[in-house]
């Protein structure tokens, strides 16, 4: 598996994952980006035996971009704190089927996981095993007869950008699972975790992480077009 790598220190690795990739291992038996990395990790400072490797957060096997993880037990254990404290930035891009009702907002919902159908339902009031799930998102530009969005995290939630965006009638591109009604080429989705921002979990110095989306015809026009909006 290829890595592309986005920043590496003594604590930190950071990858900008690809669309089918799986994040941790699981019951398919498939590669893994964490088992890639330790591999990349042993190979380059010749480390003899296991690779400590702690997995911080994932992302869906169809979305694409930046992946933490952590290098050493007390990086894994502050990053962990970060995350669930809510004290890590996570701004991602989706391209949509339907431009927004307004040009930016904030959503809040209540979800339930069905775990046998691998997929989030939602609701607008609380209920008995409901999860609250909250994000922002702002218009960035439209391509064609799509629209990107820049999406702000506030919850971290089973499929939860997809699910509320769906609600709001846009659907990601390629995300038959929540209405849009073609797959992709390469059978993912037009979600990308384009940036997290955090204080480093050691050095206590501000980290700002950036990943370019996977290219295609799509996301090609999109990175262009907003590169030469922003001069």
């Amino acid at each position: 598996m290829d890595l592309q790598l986005l920043y590496e220190d003594n604590h930190i690795v950071a990858v900008n994952k690809r669309v089918g990739d799986l994040v941790q291992g699981d019951f398919s038996g498939d590669s893994c980006l964490a088992d890639a990395v330790k591999q990349y990790i042993a190979e380059k400072y010749g480390k003899q035996g296991n690779v400590f490797l702690g997995v911080v957060h994932r992302l869906d096997r169809p979305t694409s971009g930046v992946v933490l993880f952590a290098r050493t037990s007390k990086a894994l254990q502050r990053l962990n704190a970060l995350f669930r404290e809510d004290r890590v930035r996570k701004i991602y891009w989706g391209i949509v089927k339907n431009a927004p009702p307004k040009r930016s907002g904030t959503l809040t919902h209540y979800l339930t996981r069905n775990t046998t159908r691998n997929k989030s339902y939602l609701q607008s009031a609380p209920s008995a095993g409901a999860k609250e799930a909250s994000l922002s998102y702002r218009w960035i530009l439209s391509v064609e007869r799509y629209h990107l969005l820049e999406i702000e995290l506030h919850t971290g939630r089973h499929h939860q950008i997809r699910a509320q965006l769906a609600a709001i009638g846009c659907p990601v591109k390629g995300d038959l699972k929540y209405g849009f009604p073609r797959s992709n080429p390469q059978g993912g989705i037009h979600l990308h975790a384009r940036e997290v921002s955090f204080e480093h979990p050691v050095r206590k110095t501000p980290l700002r992480i950036i990943a370019d989306p996977p290219a295609d015809p799509v996301w090609d026009a999109v990175l262009q077009l907003a590169r030469s909006r922003s001069g």
